[in-house]
């Protein structure tokens, strides 16, 4: 078989169409190499158990919300505006997804728990991002100083019920966004000289 037939984006793809129609406690490597058209040896030699092929997909799932992200936080600017901004996309970006597609998005959110490693390395890129803000934050004299990573940590952990997929369901309540804005007055004043 050609290897653009079994493209990366493919096997990632079809593995998700798979796991979404059977589930994924249900679904099996045969069922993935069926639906790819393919000995489910081939996809053996690609990826060493269903594991491996869940987690890529979960990883693949989480990359796509860096972009946004990753534009938000190499703006030029004030550290307070792109902080807020930065924020905002990341609970925005969720609850569209939540709200695109419940069922993909729980699914995925179950997917989530079972690839600890993704999640971390998702983990890290975040925290990455916002010690960034906060360094040139502290770099313009907006931010008091302090240990970064401590204070990213804290900022990503005060803001988990505005983007974790746990609390999905509390982000069609009707004071979510009041909730989001308190939060940030809170941080904003613990945090800006």
């Amino acid at each position: 078989m050609a290897d653009e037939v079994l493209s990366k984006e493919r096997i990632l793809d079809t593995t998700e169409e798979v796991l979404r129609k059977f589930g994924p406690a249900k679904t099996n490597m045969s069922d993935i190499a069926r639906a790819l058209g393919v000995s489910h040896a081939a996809l053996y030699r690609l990826y060493d158990n269903k594991a491996a092929l869940k987690e890529a997909v979960v990883e693949r799932w989480l990359e796509r919300s860096l972009p946004p992200l990753i534009a938000v936080a190499e703006e030029d600017g004030p550290a307070e505006l792109r902080l807020y901004r930065w924020l905002d996309t990341l609970r925005t970006y969720k609850r569209n997804r939540s709200r695109r597609d419940p069922e993909l998005f729980e699914m995925y959110a179950g997917l989530v728990k079972e690839a600890p490693s993704a999640l971390q390395k998702h983990r890290d890129r975040l925290l990455g991002q916002l010690a960034a803000i906060i360094e040139d934050g502290i770099s313009q004299e907006t931010i008091a100083r302090q240990d970064v990573r401590m204070a990213a940590e804290a900022v990503y952990t005060a803001t988990t019920p505005f983007h974790h997929a746990a609390h999905a369901s509390e982000w069609e309540l009707p004071e979510a966004d009041s909730r989001f804005e308190a939060i940030w007055r809170l941080i904003s004043h613990g945090l800006f000289a």
